[in-house]
């Protein structure tokens, strides 16, 4: 039974079924086999996940996001950040990185972020001297400051289904992602000191200030967002609410928004969600059977005979999902090996909120590995440039993002030190 559930969803997923279907196939066919069993459960189970007041929280992520994409909210936020680097040598490159911290406390994805930047960006960097390649790396790897950064979308879905608090999922989040941060700004510091840049700035002082003030609005929306949950005045599915309604008021208030790209943000959002909510609750099902045939026990005991050690599980977690992340987006990463690993890990002492860190950023790293590498496609869409040149480039970037993941498994206080 154990490789029946685990296995047969991997092959599915291999002969390219929807992950979701995937996972309900095996499901489906377990529950018709027992005869304790009646097909109630499929109804019981799938509504309970979604019957969540946190998970409320997604739908108003998701749209923020693309909210934030039709009011091109990015090309204001990357001018206002040139206007106040100036002619710091390797501006672009930084404006690049800040924008993606700042769009990260508002979006919590990486492939909106990725996107919404990208095109503004790259070109951008192209016309300053920057290898195309690179370009497109360092926006890739900055956008992975998305999902890990509070509010994250990743964060809420781990703590709906492993029963964490999503406040203190969203507080593991934040050194980690200013670690990326740390460190791919250093990585900028001494990459543009080798390179022929042709970097200019032609904004005067009062187009430096109107640039900034232009921006402004948009800085008040993470401001709502952070400052309201680490306040306690919002919880997280408040909070993200009460920013879709600012973006969106301030969007139309200062006639950034159309009622056509309402419209647009609106549709994409429910497209989204629908897929998101679909693998979630056949998740939660896929869960279930899981736990009542104790496949994580079965698994927590083969572990058990190559070690005890809870930092060594750990190690072989992150690699075990580093592989997951090469084929799966993150979302589906999820609900495919949470429900797995989260009893293993409890079952090794693994404090349930640094788990939760470690998984997350692991599956974010696999946007930026093939063969799938969703971030690097969509860069090389919107960017027009090969995927073989953002890969040449990015891997001294995956070095750092790897170095974050270790930092943070070996040390369990560095994502815990807000808590």
């Amino acid at each position: 039974m154990l490789s029946y559930l685990v296995l047969l969803p991997l092959v599915l997923m291999l002969l390219r079924l929807p992950v979701a279907l995937a996972m309900l196939a095996p499901s489906l066919v377990y529950i018709a086999s027992e005869p304790r069993l009646n097909f109630g459960i499929v109804i019981q189970r799938t509504a309970g996940l979604l019957d969540s007041f946190p998970l409320l929280a997604v739908p108003m992520f998701i749209l923020v996001g693309f909210i934030a994409n039709e009011a091109r909210l990015a090309d204001r936020l990357i001018a206002a950040l040139l206007a106040a680097t100036g002619r710091v040598r390797g501006s672009i490159a930084y404006a690049n990185v800040n924008a993606s911290l700042v769009f990260s406390w508002m979006s919590g994805s990486a492939i909106a972020d990725a996107s919404a930047l990208g095109s503004v960006v790259i070109p951008a960097m192209r016309r300053s001297g920057y290898r195309p390649g690179f370009a497109a790396a360092i926006t890739a790897a900055s956008a992975t400051i998305g999902p890990v950064m509070p509010p994250s979308i990743p964060a809420v879905l781990y703590a709906v289904l492993t029963s964490t608090s999503v406040f203190s999922m969203f507080l593991a989040g934040i050194v980690p992602a200013l670690l990326i941060f740390a460190g791919l700004s250093v990585y900028i510091f001494f990459y543009v000191r080798r390179v022929d840049l042709r970097e200019t700035s032609d904004l005067n002082p009062d187009s430096r200030v109107k640039a900034m003030v232009a921006a402004a609005p948009i800085l008040v929306a993470p401001v709502i967002l952070l400052g309201g949950i680490l306040t306690g005045r919002f919880t997280p599915t408040e909070a993200s609410a009460v920013t879709s309604l600012y973006l969106l008021l301030i969007g139309v208030g200062l006639r950034w928004l159309s009622l056509a790209g309402i419209w647009r943000a609106l549709s994409a959002t429910i497209s989204t969600l629908g897929r998101v909510m679909f693998i979630a609750a056949v998740g939660a099902l896929y869960g279930y059977v899981l736990a009542r045939e104790g496949v994580p026990s079965d698994v927590a005991a083969i572990l058990k005979t190559i070690t005890e050690n809870p930092f060594l599980f750990l190690l072989m977690v992150n690699l075990a999902l580093l592989f997951v992340g090469m084929f799966l987006e993150p979302t589906s990463a999820l609900l495919v090996t949470v429900p797995v690993l989260f009893p293993i890990a409890q079952e090794f002492g693994v404090d349930p909120v640094h788990f939760g860190a470690i998984v997350i950023l692991n599956l974010t790293i696999g946007l930026l590995t093939p063969p799938v590498g969703l971030v690097l496609y969509i860069l090389g869409m919107v960017g027009d440039v090969r995927v073989s040149d953002i890969i040449a480039s990015l891997w001294p970037m995956l070095i750092i993002l790897l170095g974050v993941l270790v930092l943070i498994t070996m040390f369990p206080a560095v994502p815990l030190i807000f808590l």
